[in-house]
């Protein structure tokens, strides 16, 4: 691992540094500057000419996609410190704050998202602050030989970068939450708060471990986009233009800025004083009082026709998808969004499709006369189903929007899957045998360049300086989390069989390549949704699962399982953008699993906290007089519980409504490679970018009577990822990204700000007025008897 700036020899001078050669293959390292001025000629070339006049000479270059080789610095200085005392102090003061507040944030009704943005921005100046003030004395480790300097120079980007990384992985909330809180105050077993700890710390590792699976086939690949992560890094990379007094970097950081008090002093309208604006109504305007037409034009509890969103929120329901994620992924989404609320929800409420006619778009539990099922009251003491209560109380019933979103979110799952080994799986075989041969033809792990050896893009020679991670790294890590996993099952504290665990890594071992394939070309993220929890729920109603049916255990499963690919993939994002930033691959690693260690043991702190001072308000036995403490996703969670491993899949899919859902797995697996056999015969009809799978999931999000923004969303992603992108790539390219990212920050910016003043210690509500009706924000007065 590069520590440099960190450690020395004390009997070295401070000022001694270690520099490594990068092999350039006889090329000569070329600056793109954003001004290249030809005195002969009198003439201003731009950036992009220079580079791609660069790029036809060099094929390093050349092979780099062209918004890659655009945004990404293509030169590196490996004597930069990483890893240095700077970092630590920062790394510390970033996570700290988030780990707290983003855990937090889900026991409440409202949220106050803490963003990565804000610490990529605050970390800069902060870094700065420090380089200039601290002073710059050796301090050496008692009892060792070793030193490390205070301040070891000027703030470097790296540590910047690294700095985000660790918040990136600490400064966020846990999985593992879920069946802690519900063992405690609904079934009053509390865990021991060593073994929440560590298993909240196995399950992040067990991410972290399997990124190895796909780290060779999607990281070092230059075709591999991650959006999210080249986005991050035109952020870095102005940054670090601006340090050295770049024009165009100080022209950018001013439109980051005016864009990011734009976005934050926005947000207060349709947040809070004028919330009309989240949802513009069309039809209601027209005819405020007709239900029909409140009920087609509402986004809030309707179809959302003809509706338009000027939240951010609300268009934004991937984060940052219009400004980043490709313009095929927006158009599915839409076309999702239109099968969904425009064709399926009028013929559920109109139509014949389906019986049940309560509940339409909500995602509760109801009994036959729509009232809202008592789940806890069909359980006996020992967990088991109460089949007397059962059959006085009748089937569990779901509203027809949740019915068929739950059906398509199970098909995006085999969906995924069988895409990749058909569109996909020609690339993937290619990146497998590069992989194989650069192993063959290097058999030291631990060598200089690793996985870097398999491409000839500029990136990766660059990378090619650093030693690799080695396998084991990854392999120790997963032994360890494995351990804390079987160990606390064996005891008794997680309430699963052993056995269950081994299914749980497998599954999420094979989702690991193909969510990840889809999220680094797409930017979109699928959703397991309730996957993991009916998976456990079959295992445990079969005879060697039957001692088992405790309602915490769908959501200790759904944790271990779902966190193996999550964090699988956020980790090898965060190791992308270190690729776009040529940061030492172990430092990467480091930092990674640093943020782990100060976040998790922050994340039990806060919810040790809310479970002895907001216990009775999630818990129910108390009314929250703000209503804020209401732990709605945990109440959601206790309801799978008993829906999945108390009742059982089989009884539930055995009701006429229900009975559908197990054929969505057929369906997924089953229609891409129908496609790609169209694709194959009719090439010309671009069938590879209609990715099942993300129509799937489109399909199953729009949950909670929301259906506004999608429209907004389409016609700015057009505009963006398309009109943008093909006329104006000199502005495009240098400006979406960080536009991107002002919005983000200030969106969340502008959260933090209206739970802070209106939220944290007294709830203060904005006055009803025309813009904040109390009947309807939206002014579709007759929606609710529709």
């Amino acid at each position: 691992m590069t520590f440099t700036g960190l450690f020395k020899r004390r009997n070295q001078d401070s000022q001694e540094s270690v520099i490594t050669e990068t092999n350039m293959g006889g090329q000569s390292v070329v600056t793109a500057t954003d001004d290249i001025m030809d005195s002969k000629e009198g003439t201003v070339a731009t950036e992009t000419q220079a580079i791609e006049l660069e790029s036809e000479q060099n094929p390093e270059i050349a092979a780099l996609p062209i918004q890659v080789r655009q945004t990404v610095s293509l030169e590196d200085d490996p004597t930069l410190p990483t890893i240095t005392f700077r970092y630590f102090v920062l790394s510390i003061l970033f996570v700290a704050p988030g780990a707290f507040l983003s855990q937090m944030s889900y026991f409440r009704t409202t949220q106050a998202p803490y963003s990565v943005f804000f610490v990529q921005i605050a970390c800069h100046y902060v870094g700065h602050f420090l380089a200039n003030w601290l002073p710059s004395w050796n301090v050496g480790l008692p009892g060792t030989k070793w030193m490390f300097n205070l301040n070891p120079g000027p703030w470097s980007i790296k540590e910047h970068v690294l700095v985000t990384i660790t918040a990136a992985s600490g400064a966020t909330y846990n999985l593992g939450y879920a069946p802690i809180v519900l063992s405690e105050l609904w079934y009053k077993e509390p865990v021991n708060p060593a073994v929440a700890i560590f298993f909240m710390w196995a399950i992040v590792w067990i991410g972290y471990a399997f990124a190895a699976i796909a780290r060779e086939l999607l990281l070092p690949d230059p075709q591999y986009l991650w959006p999210q992560a080249l986005m991050q890094t035109q952020l870095f990379e102005t940054f670090r233009k601006t340090d050295n007094s770049s024009p165009l970097a100080r022209r950018q950081m001013k439109v980051f800025f005016f864009a990011l008090l734009g976005m934050t002093l926005w947000q207060f309208l349709p947040e809070y004083v004028f919330p009309f604006l989240s949802s513009l109504a069309f039809l209601c305007w027209v005819a405020p009082h007709n239900a029909v037409a409140n009920f087609i034009g509402s986004g809030l509890g309707g179809m959302g026709f003809l509706n338009l969103s000027l939240d951010w929120s609300n268009i934004n329901w991937n984060g940052s998808s219009i400004l980043l994620t490709p313009f095929w992924t927006q158009v599915i989404l839409f076309a999702a969004f239109v099968f969904n609320s425009w064709v399926l929800v009028p013929a559920a409420k109109w139509g014949n499709l389906g019986s049940f006619k309560y509940g339409l778009m909500s995602n509760d539990l109801f009994l036959a006369n729509g009232t809202t099922y008592p789940t806890l009251d069909v359980m006996t003491p020992d967990y088991h189903l109460n089949q007397t209560a059962y059959e006085e109380y009748g089937p569990m019933y779901m509203g027809l929007q949740n019915v068929w979103g739950t059906f398509f979110a199970y098909a995006s799952l085999p969906a995924a899957v069988t895409w990749i080994l058909t569109f996909g799986f020609f690339q993937i075989k290619d990146n497998f045998t590069r992989a194989v041969k650069s192993r063959k033809s290097k058999s030291d792990s631990n060598r200089t360049g690793g996985i870097h050896y398999q491409y000839s893009d500029r990136l990766n020679v660059l990378q090619r300086s650093y030693k690799e991670i080695p396998f084991w790294w990854y392999g120790l890590l997963f032994l360890v989390a494995f351990v804390i996993l079987i160990t606390s099952i064996a005891c008794g504290y997680l309430w699963i069989p052993i056995w269950t665990l081994f299914v749980g890594l497998a599954s999420a071992a094979v989702f690991v390549l193909p969510f990840g394939w889809l999220y680094a070309i797409s930017n979109y993220q699928l959703e397991s949704g309730s996957f993991n929890e009916l998976v456990y729920g079959y295992l445990v109603h079969t005879k060697a699962g039957s001692g088992h049916q405790h309602p915490c255990g769908p959501s200790t499963y759904g944790a271990i399982a779902g966190d193996a690919w999550y964090r699988a993939q956020y980790m090898l994002q965060d190791q992308k953008i270190g690729h776009y930033m040529h940061i030492p691959p172990r430092a990467v690693f480091f930092s990674q699993i640093w943020g782990s260690l100060i976040g998790v043991p922050i994340n039990y702190g806060v919810i040790r906290w809310i479970m002895d001072t907001k216990g009775d308000y999630i818990s129910g036995a108390k009314t929250d007089p703000l209503n804020q403490w209401t732990g709605q996703k945990l109440h959601n969670s206790n309801t799978l519980g008993v829906q999945y491993a108390i009742i059982g899949p089989k009884k539930l899919f055995s009701e006429p409504e229900l009975r559908p859902l197990p054929w969505a797995f057929l369906v997924g697996a089953g229609v891409p490679p129908i496609l790609y056999v169209i694709h194959r015969f009719f090439p010309k009809l671009r069938v590879d970018l209609w990715n099942f799978s993300i129509f799937c999931t489109g399909l199953s999000m729009f949950y909670g009577n929301v259906s506004t923004g999608l429209t907004s969303a389409i016609i700015g992603g057009y505009v963006s990822m398309y009109w943008a992108y093909r006329r104006h790539f000199e502005v495009w390219k240098r400006y979406n990204y960080l536009v991107a990212a002002a919005f983000d920050a200030g969106f969340n910016l502008n959260m933090l700000l209206i739970f802070i003043f209106f939220g944290a210690a007294k709830e203060i509500s904005m006055p009803h007025w025309w813009g904040n009706n109390a009947d309807s924000v939206e002014r579709c007065f007759a929606l609710n008897s529709s």
